[in-house]
């Protein structure tokens, strides 16, 4: 009951203010629980994957690799490995080709973010100018009494109450749009060491292969 006093007393911008808001807190959990799955399991993932290609070699890699599908740093690593004996040049390639595809999924909702943060402010100043507008418009200096009162107070209130909601909706939201872009750069990082980890054991084996073709011949 209290909420939906609280959204007739904002006016009429307290409508996509909940809106955003909700939108707002469904983007939020969908990237609570992708960096959780993400950073939870892939250090663990990339060290075991890592290990089996320096001693067991290609096929045992790869099948570690396809039980986590779903974790970005894979898709890269699986996209280098199942090449056709690429020489080192083209295996860093494929790496930083399937690490670019990889950034909108790792940006996701970036632009949803950034559009909540600079449209809730506004919706609250608009509220906070048509509460201004509906006090002025009842208000009579020859005509003080209780009917014309609770006019003025009411359109006040609109316009605290819709600007107080609006800061709230941008504020919380900028809050987790600039943990989820540390993150995301934390993120990028990573598949930078260890894309590079992999390519470095890439080109030793290469090397060794192709020194023992030369002796072989």
């Amino acid at each position: 009951m209290q909420v939906i006093q609280l959204l007739v007393a904002g006016g009429v911008v307290m409508i996509p203010l909940l809106v955003l808001s909700i939108v707002a807190i469904a983007l939020i959990a969908e990237r609570l629980r992708f960096w959780f799955r993400v950073t939870r399991r892939q250090r663990r993932v990339v060290r075991v994957a890592l290990g089996l290609y320096k001693e067991a070699g290609l096929d045992e890699t790869l099948i570690c690799l396809k039980r986590n599908l779903d974790l970005p740093i894979v898709r890269i690593f699986i996209a280098a490995l199942s090449l056709d004996r690429p020489n080192p040049e083209e295996f860093r390639l494929a790496l930083e080709t399937e690490a670019q595809a990889e950034i909108p999924i790792l940006k996701r909702f970036t632009t949803a973010f950034d559009t909540i943060v600079m449209v809730s402010p506004l919706l609250g100043l608009l509220g906070t100018v048509t509460g201004l507008i509906r006090s002025f418009a009842s208000l009579n200096l020859g005509n003080i009494g209780g009917t014309q009162t609770l006019q003025v107070t009411g359109g006040i209130s609109e316009a605290l109450v819709s600007t107080a909601t609006g800061l709230i909706v941008a504020i919380v939201t900028l809050m987790f749009a600039n943990t989820f872009r540390g993150i995301y750069q934390r993120q990028t990082a990573l598949i930078q060491e260890y894309g590079g980890q992999l390519e470095l054991l890439y080109r030793q084996q290469y090397e060794r292969q192709e020194d023992g073709y030369a002796l072989t011949r």
